[in-house]
């Protein structure tokens, strides 16, 4: 298949191409660069051998997204492209309704006049809420959501849902993940943010490169046993697995439009993780304990069962396979760099 990869430069795009490239798709990609650097387009050719096609701008943008549907037959599209930042969500709460959803409209009204109706759309858990009850399922209740990310994931679910009862001839695969972190054991692409990130496992690296003093913890309060927030974190090679499975189902059957959590159905906190990385990579990883930021919650992880049924796919690396390959990636870059 054709596939259309939004930010597919970014870190689940990118690792998504590949492992498209690896089940013989040939990939198209559109990325402005935001959160995501030109190099990668390089790596994802060194690690395949193979190539994509790049476009640099925004699928906000009516004119590149025309251009790229005239030059290429699309015949399916999966929808990375979007702010992701739960705590700066919250302080730029316009910036993300407009871009995230915006992004999303423009896409699916080009797909539309294109006649290419298959889509894999990059959702969140944050949809769930504060959950009642974990693990959490596809059917769990859905919202209030804590932050303005979370929303427009939401949102935007309900956008395509419209769509789909609009026209039933669309096949939509919503994709609800957890917390990937890790990087390509090749270690030539992984989680590189711009700036200061905002994900626990990129600071973590951060720390360990004597790049940042230390780590901060945001709330050790909660009402976990030893008060940091447990996330269910997923390999990001397994997570891009999860959407070569999800285009396979798609592309074989008339889906209509299908939900599935990804995620490895156990729970790690803070303090969890930063043992882990210490341990895995010898490394010791200062800590503060700061208060908490607005719109996290204590307790998130998964039932993955449905994905497991339905889409063949279970997450098969380990904490310890993550915190090496988010390591080995910063350690790849450096030797590069020398």
């Amino acid at each position: 298949m054709n596939v259309l990869v939004t930010g597919g430069l970014g870190f689940i795009g990118s690792h998504t191409c590949v492992e498209l490239l690896n089940s013989g798709n040939d990939v198209i990609v559109i990325d402005d660069l935001s959160n995501a650097k030109i190099e990668v387009k390089d790596y994802i050719r060194k690690i395949t051998g193979k190539g994509i096609i790049f476009y640099q701008g925004n699928v906000c943008d009516r004119k590149i997204m025309h251009k790229i549907f005239e030059e290429n037959k699309i015949d399916a599209t999966m929808h990375f492209a979007g702010f992701k930042a739960v705590g700066e969500s919250v302080s730029k709460p316009l910036e993300y309704y407009d871009n995230n959803i915006t992004s999303t409209l423009v896409l699916c009204e080009i797909m539309q006049e294109y006649n290419c109706k298959n889509l894999v759309f990059s959702s969140s858990a944050t949809v769930y809420g504060d959950p009642e009850e974990v693990p959490i399922n596809e059917n769990s209740s859905l919202g209030p959501t804590t932050n303005p990310y979370g929303t427009t994931k939401l949102f935007i679910e309900q956008i395509l849902k419209d769509l789909y009862i609009s026209d039933n001839k669309w096949n939509i695969t919503i994709l609800r993940y957890f917390n990937p972190i890790g990087a390509h054991e090749s270690g030539l692409i992984g989680e590189n943010p711009n700036g200061i990130p905002n994900n626990l496992v990129p600071y973590i690296v951060m720390v360990a490169n004597k790049e940042l003093p230390f780590l901060y913890v945001y709330g050790d309060d909660y009402d976990t046993p030893d008060g940091t927030g447990i996330r269910d974190y997923i390999h990001v090679v397994d997570l891009a697995r999860g959407h070569v499975s999800a285009l396979k189902k798609l592309d074989k059957d008339n889906v209509g439009i299908e939900t599935y959590n990804l995620g490895t159905g156990k729970g790690h906190s803070v303090l969890d993780i930063i043992n882990a990385f210490e341990k895995a990579n010898s490394i010791d990883i200062p800590y503060q304990i700061n208060s908490r930021r607005p719109g996290d919650v204590a307790v998130y992880y998964a039932n993955p069962q449905k994905a497991f049924k339905e889409l063949g796919f279970k997450a098969e690396k380990n904490i310890d396979d993550m915190m090496k390959d988010s390591w080995n990636f910063i350690q790849t870059a450096k030797q590069t760099q020398e």
